[in-house]
C-alpha cells in the first residue's frame, strides 16, 4: 500500500463507462472453489523474503529485486499455461514492468480481473505490504490452472508496478487501454496487505454486489467483516474506479490502529497499528502469520470461482443503462432507462434502487420492480443546493434468485469547459534548476478530451533546452515536448493530448524544466482547451 501522505491522490470520478457485475445470492447454484493451499503461498512469500535478501533488502520499483520478483511468478505462470505480458511503464521508477497474466478461457468480452501491486518501499522486503497480495493471487491463478474448470468469464492477472509512489504502474495500465477493452473488464478486485500480524478483515464497498460475495464466504466461516476506509483510495483499485470499473478486494489493515471494539471482534492488540511493520525492514516472513493469510486466500478463491467459473443454469439476468452519463443544472432532473433481460432460466422479480447520488438529489423509478426481461424509467432529480461535480451512481437490480449492478455518471452543473489563459510571467530556471509550473483552474462537470489541446509561448534563447509537461489534477503528466538539439529561440506551438481518462474540473499544471546549460527564458502565457 502506498505512503499515507499520498491519501487520495490519483483518485478521480467515475467516468461513464456501464459496468455489470455480476453476485448471486446464496441460494444460487455455483461449483465449490478449492481449497488455495496456504504452504504454497507460504513458499511463494519465502522466494520473494530470498529475492529481497539478494537485492539490499528491498524489492522497490527502482531495483533489481523489483525485476527478479516479476521473473519469479512470470516463469509460474507461463509453466501453467497462462498468456503472459510484460507492460514496461514508462512513468514508473526506472521503467519497471507491469505483469499482465490471463488464463485462455471464457468469454473475452467479459474479464474478471484481479490485481496486486509487486513492488515494496525501499526501506524493507514488503512480505505483507504487499507479497501477501501478490503470492495468493499467483496461487489463486495456479490453482485455477490446476484444477481447469470450464469458464463462463475470462480471468486476467495484474501485478503492478511502483505503487508505492502513487499508484503509477496501475494508472499507466489503465490509462493505455482502449475504450473497448476497459468495457470488456466487468470487476477488479485488488488485494493489498491480506497478512497484518495484528488484524482485521476488511472488504472493500465500493460495489455493494461485490463486498456481498467475499461477505458470504467470510459469513459461511463465522468472520465478521469491516469497510475498509484506511485503503480508499490508496491502493491500484483507485486506478480502476476512476475510469467507471466496478471494483472490490480485501485487506487487513497497515498503520491504523486496531479500537477496542475490533479487538473484541477479531482477537489481537487493541490501541496497536494493524500492522507495525507497515514500510519497515520488519516487513518480514516473520511479520505474516497464518490465519489471515489462509482466510483470505480462500476468500480469493471463493469470488474468482464465483464470478467467473461457469455453473449449472439457474435462473439469472443482467441490467443495463442508457445512457451511461448525462449532466444537468442544479434544481434539474434527468431521465435513465433501466433494461433487463432474462440470461437463463426462468423470469425473477427485481426490485431497482440507486445509490452514490450527491447531497439533495432523489432517484424514483417507474416502475420500481419489475420482472426480469422488463424495463423500467430512472428519474434523477437534484435540487438547487445540489453542489456541482462528477458523480458515479449504482442501480442496483436485487433480483429473487441473483443480484446485478450497472453504473450511471451523473454530472451536475456545465458540461461546456471553456479555454483558460494563464498570463502571468513565469521565469524558467536555467539548468541544473528545478522545474517551474503554471497553474490554469478548470471547471466543468465532465472529462477532459482526446483532443485536449494546450498552446504554449515562451522566450527563450535555445528552445531545445526545453522539457515541457502538462499534469492533470490528480497529478498523471502528459509530455509535450522532449529536449532536443533545436536551437531556434523561442516557442510559439499547440500541442494536442488524449487526456480522456481525467476529469476535466480542477487544477492543471503546465511543467516546464530547463536540461542544458546557459540558456534562458521564460513563459509568457498558455491556453489550455480541455
Amino acid at each position: 500500500m502506498k505512503w499515507k501522505t499520498r491519501l487520495g491522490a490519483g483518485v478521480t470520478a467515475l467516468a461513464a463507462v456501464l459496468g455489470v457485475v455480476s453476485a448471486p445470492t446464496a441460494s444460487a447454484t455455483t461449483l465449490a472453489a478449492p481449497d488455495i493451499s496456504l504452504a504454497n503461498v507460504k513458499t511463494h512469500l519465502n522466494q520473494l523474503q530470498t529475492i529481497a535478501n539478494n537485492n539490499g533488502g528491498t524489492r522497490s520499483a527502482r531495483g533489481g529485486g523489483y525485476a527478479a520478483s516479476v521473473s519469479y511468478v512470470e516463469n509460474l505462470l507461463k509453466n501453467a499455461g497462462y498468456t503472459t505480458t510484460r507492460q514496461t511503464c514508462t512513468s514508473c521508477l526506472g521503467q519497471s514492468q507491469n505483469l499482465i497474466a490471463e488464463w485462455p478461457q471464457g468469454d473475452a468480452s467479459q474479464v474478471i480481473m484481479l490485481g496486486a501491486h509487486l513492488d515494496s518501499v525501499s526501506a524493507g522486503p514488503g512480505i505483507n505490504d504487499n507479497g501477501s497480495g501478490s503470492a495468493s493471487i499467483l496461487e489463486v491463478a495456479l490453482t485455477l490452472a490446476r484444477t481447469n474448470p470450464a469458464m463462463a468469464k475470462r480471468v486476467r492477472f495484474g501485478w503492478w508496478a511502483d505503487e508505492e509512489s502513487g499508484l503509477v504502474g496501475s494508472k499507466y495500465y489503465v490509462n493505455n487501454l482502449p475504450g473497448a477493452e476497459r468495457t470488456k473488464i466487468k470487476t477488479y478486485l485488488n488485494f493489498d496487505m491480506i497478512g497484518s500480524k495484528n488484524w482485521g478483515y476488511f472488504v472493500y464497498d465500493d460495489v455493494a454486489s461485490v463486498k456481498a460475495i467475499f461477505d458470504e464466504y467470510f459469513s459461511s466461516i463465522g468472520i465478521p467483516t469491516e469497510g475498509d476506509s484506511e485503503g480508499d483510495g490508496r491502493s491500484d483499485h483507485a486506478s480502476f474506479k476512476s475510469a467507471g470499473i466496478p471494483v472490490g478486494g480485501l485487506a487487513t489493515g497497515a498503520g491504523d490502529v486496531k479500537s477496542s471494539a475490533q479487538a473484541q471482534k477479531w482477537g489481537g492488540t487493541a490501541g496497536s497499528p494493524f500492522d507495525n511493520c507497515y514500510h519497515r525492514a520488519c516487513d518480514t516472513t516473520a511479520n505474516i502469520p497464518d490465519a489471515p493469510l489462509e482466510k483470505n486466500s480462500d476468500a480469493i478463491g471463493y469470488a474468482l470461482w464465483k464470478l467467473a467459473v461457469a455453473a449449472p443454469q439457474g435462473n439469472d439476468f443482467s441490467v443495463a443503462v442508457n445512457p451511461t452519463s448525462g449532466t444537468v443544472q442544479p434544481g434539474q432532473s434527468l431521465q435513465v432507462a433501466v433494461s433487463t433481460t432474462t440470461t437463463s432460466g426462468s423470469a425473477q422479480s427485481v426490485t431497482l434502487s440507486a445509490s452514490g447520488l450527491p447531497a439533495g438529489a432523489t432517484a424514483t423509478f417507474n416502475p420500481a420492480t419489475i420482472s426480469s426481461g422488463g424495463s423500467s424509467t430512472l428519474t434523477i432529480t437534484t435540487s438547487s443546493s445540489t453542489p456541482t461535480g462528477t458523480f458515479p451512481v449504482t442501480v442496483t437490480a436485487d433480483g429473487a434468485n441473483a443480484d446485478h449492478t450497472a453504473s450511471f455518471s451523473l454530472g451536475v452543473g456545465s458540461s461546456s469547459c471553456a479555454p483558460v489563459t494563464t498570463s502571468t510571467r513565469l521565469d524558467i530556471p536555467d539548468y541544473p534548476g528545478a522545474a517551474v509550473s503554471s497553474t490554469a483552474n478548470v471547471g466543468c462537470a465532465r472529462n477532459a478530451s482526446g483532443t485536449t489541446k494546450v498552446e504554449v509561448h515562451i522566450t527563450h534563447t535555445y528552445r531545445g533546452d526545453l522539457v515541457i509537461d502538462l499534469v492533470a489534477p490528480d497529478g498523471t503528466a502528459y509530455r509535450l515536448k522532449n529536449s532536443s538539439s533545436d536551437s531556434t529561440p523561442n516557442l510559439d506551438t499547440t500541442y494536442t493530448v488524449n487526456a480522456s481518462s481525467e476529469a476535466a474540473n480542477g487544477a492543471w499544471k503546465l511543467q516546464i524544466k530547463d536540461v542544458g546549460p546557459a540558456d534562458t527564458g521564460y513563459l509568457s502565457s498558455w491556453t489550455l482547451t480541455v
